[in-house]
């Protein structure tokens, strides 16, 4: 049990970094920091993926109970080699995070400026409502609900949420939603904090290469691992 929960956090771990940076919600995260206070936009995301990452895991954890060991075993060993692939193909197919970056970056602008005004001082008038509201609607802000939403259903469907799913029905569900979490924070730490300028230092080709390649060790490793 042990092993299995080492095991766990460090494949869940490394696929949670790998497959976040760089990735819409990475972006998300690091633009919306520039706009308004990072503490909200941090509590938002955050809390958004370690939903997410408890609900993927919980998902996965009762496949075994719905349909048999073995069966699951086979699916999460094809999700690997599947997205192993994939994500080789998108990393030396698209234009990686520039164009991610533009298309990110688009959506938050048409939502901030849906008169297309320009709102320069968005954030000193954030600043300002905020001091007004008393302290249950400090909590609950407004940003933090929006970098909730916007974390939450971005990830909805996402190549790691499956991917969680997966991992978590055939290794410890425990390791995987802690090594989640712990990937998920170390990802949107460095998105708020200095996200923009941190992705245009890292080739999204070499990032994809690596997830890549991490996803068909896991698919190798879980084929020549024998079902208990």
């Amino acid at each position: 049990m042990g092993f299995s929960l080492v095991e766990g956090f460090y494949k869940s771990l490394a696929m949670t970094v790998l497959s976040e940076i760089g990735d819409k919600t990475f972006f998300s995260a690091a633009i919306l920091a520039m706009r308004h206070p990072r503490r909200y936009v941090l509590a938002g995301c955050l809390s958004a993926l370690i939903v997410m990452t408890i609900l993927s895991a919980f998902v996965g954890w009762a496949a075994p109970n719905l349909i048999s060991r073995k069966w699951t075993h086979h699916i999460t060993t094809l999700l690997f080699f599947g997205f192993g692939f994939w994500t080789l193909w998108e990393g030396f197919n698209e234009d990686g995070e520039a164009e991610e970056l533009a298309e990110v970056e688009a959506k938050l602008d048409a939502d901030l400026k849906p008169n297309g005004t320009a709102k320069a001082n968005s954030k000193a008038e954030d600043d300002s409502k905020k001091k007004k509201r008393p302290f249950l609607a400090q909590i609950f802000s407004p940003i933090l609900l929006k970098a909730f939403s916007i974390t939450f259903f971005g990830e909805w469907g996402d190549k790691s949420q499956i991917a969680t799913i997966g991992l978590a029905a055939d290794e410890n569900p425990y390791g995987v939603v802690l090594g989640g979490i712990v990937g998920q924070s170390l990802c949107t730490v460095a998105a708020v904090v200095g996200g923009k300028s941190l992705a245009s230092q890292i080739s999204e080709k070499m990032i994809a290469f690596a997830g890549g390649v991490l996803f068909i060790v896991f698919g190798i490793q879980s084929f020549l691992t024998t079902v208990e």
